[in-house]
């Protein structure tokens, strides 16, 4: 049942082509539900960030914006670039879901409404414990390079396409949404 109702809350996991890569996408998703305690319904007031207090969006709505707004960079770069700039679609939307699946390890609900880090989230962040997850679901290296490389962690390697484009995607949400964090400047939300 859960992953019926995974697929309703993110229908991005239906975008992937190949079956195989697909369910092991939900897999993943599932073995960091069930290890960091999370339940559909507390995804769904799981902030994307605990970086902007208090966060308009949730971590499902984050998760489906950044996979958006790669398919779209996918997409005009195969009309405008044609098969010059090659794309895996399957990847990029593997990855684009799964670039953040380690939060829900690195993240806790202390109380209602209280999102906090880990003590193991203090120690290992998303992009680590991410990769972990996949590797043990039987990812291929791909999905798991743009899980490691699509935060500051991945600055220091030379990014895949897939990569570059679900890093970009992602930002482009952050930031978007930083600007909406009340009470300070961008510089002070930022650093």
């Amino acid at each position: 049942m859960t992953q019926d109702v995974l697929l309703t809350l993110i229908p991005e996991f239906n975008l992937i082509q190949n079956a195989d890569l697909r369910a092991k996408t939900l897999q993943t998703w599932e073995l960091a539900m069930q290890e960091g305690g999370w339940t559909l319904e507390s995804l769904q007031r799981m902030p994307f960030t605990l970086l902007i207090n208090p966060c308009p969006v949730n971590f499902v709505e984050h998760t489906r914006a950044v996979a958006q707004i790669a398919i779209k960079a996918a997409e005009v770069f195969a009309a405008i670039y044609g098969d010059r700039v090659p794309v895996d679609r399957d990847v990029l939307i593997s990855g684009g879901i799964l670039r953040d699946v380690g939060k829900l390890v690195e993240y806790e609900e202390r109380e209602p409404g209280v999102f906090v880090q880990t003590p193991a989230g203090k120690l290992l962040r998303h992009p680590f414990t991410g990769v972990e997850l996949a590797a043990r679901c039987g990812l291929p290296v791909t999905v798991q390079h743009i899980i490691a490389a699509h935060a500051e962690e991945g600055d220091k390697v030379k990014r895949t396409t897939e990569a570059t484009i679900v890093n970009h995607a992602d930002f482009i949400s952050f930031h978007a949404i930083l600007r909406l964090a009340p009470g300070k400047s961008l510089e002070a939300r930022i650093g």
